[in-house]
């Protein structure tokens, strides 16, 4: 096959269709009829003898010959923007785009209502998806079409990241337990009984990984009553049970005015982890998505 055989405003039809799931928002988007849209994806499964798209519900799921042309067509058409525009080709004021974020539990609550400030004030137009983790891993990543951006403990070198802050990790126990006051020992936390969360898929997630290893060094075994999706139910758990819970210290003096707990003090070793953010090669030019990323990282840089 010869390129210069191929009709470029294909090539931009199957980016928008890669980035909205939808023939229907693709026309939309650019301004053409839904038929219009089908016709040339009808075309480039010709040339390129793939389907590209499956139905998938009300949506399309795109094949894998499709999601391997999606970063190096959003990295190239970026590029091709700045060149013709002579400059970014992205008005925050006027932007329309849909931009999504994917944040565990604990980012939720502790940082999405800063990041929908930002948002709201810098992007007025544009509309946030937030999405769980669950939703991230079970949409491909950041690889897929579907998410821009994720915030997560720890680094990856498959992705792009950014250092945001760093988290403490603390105890809560509900007010009046009878046995954990106000100090939680080692003594104590072997004894008692615990609340575990597993954030991605019912299972632990690197933050639990990390935290438990830290406990094994230090002879320190955490006998689980109960596990739970989320830092909210932990607390919602601890509150109406004498069982302690670990959770990020912003999370923790977030829900203290919506439960009966308390943070307690501890001589056991230091939970800190840094979070990052972080992002795939596919969005890494791309104007919106930059200034999204930027967004985000003013956002915890100003408190």
């Amino acid at each position: 096959m010869n390129i210069s055989t191929i009709d470029l405003n294909l090539l931009v039809v199957l980016h928008a269709v890669l980035e909205e799931q939808s023939a229907a928002k693709a026309a939309k988007r650019l301004h053409v009829t839904p038929p219009a849209i089908s016709n040339a994806l009808a075309r480039l499964r010709s040339l390129l003898g793939d389907p590209l798209f499956v139905r998938s519900g009300r949506g399309l799921s795109p094949t894998p010959r499709a999601l391997a042309l999606a970063p190096v067509l959003s990295r190239t058409l970026a590029e091709l923007e700045q060149v013709v525009l002579g400059g970014p080709g992205f008005d925050p004021q006027r932007s329309t785009r849909e931009l999504t974020i994917a944040l565990a539990d604990g980012d939720q609550i502790a940082s999405l209502p800063r990041i929908a400030h930002a948002f709201a004030a810098k992007l007025p137009r544009a509309r946030l998806r937030v999405v769980s983790v669950d939703t991230l891993i079970a949409s491909g990543g950041l690889a897929g079409s579907a998410i821009d951006v994720a915030l997560a403990p720890g680094g990856d070198d498959e992705l792009h990241c950014m250092p945001l802050y760093e988290e403490e990790g603390v105890f809560v126990v509900r007010r009046d337990h009878p046995r954990v006051r106000r100090r939680l020992t080692p003594r104590l936390f072997n004894s008692e009984r615990h609340v575990d969360i597993h954030l991605a898929l019912g299972r632990a997630g690197v933050g639990n990984r990390a935290v438990t290893e830290l406990f094994a060094r230090h002879g320190l075994t955490r006998d689980i009553a109960v596990t739970v999706p989320t830092f909210a139910a932990a607390a919602m758990v601890v509150a109406s049970t004498d069982l302690i819970a670990g959770m990020p210290r912003r999370v923790a003096e977030t829900l203290l005015g919506a439960a009966p707990i308390v943070i307690v003090k501890s001589t056991l070793p230091a939970m800190r982890f840094s979070m990052q953010m972080t992002w795939h090669a596919r969005t890494h030019a791309d104007p919106a998505s930059s200034y999204f990323r930027q967004l985000i990282a003013d956002s915890f840089a100003t408190k």
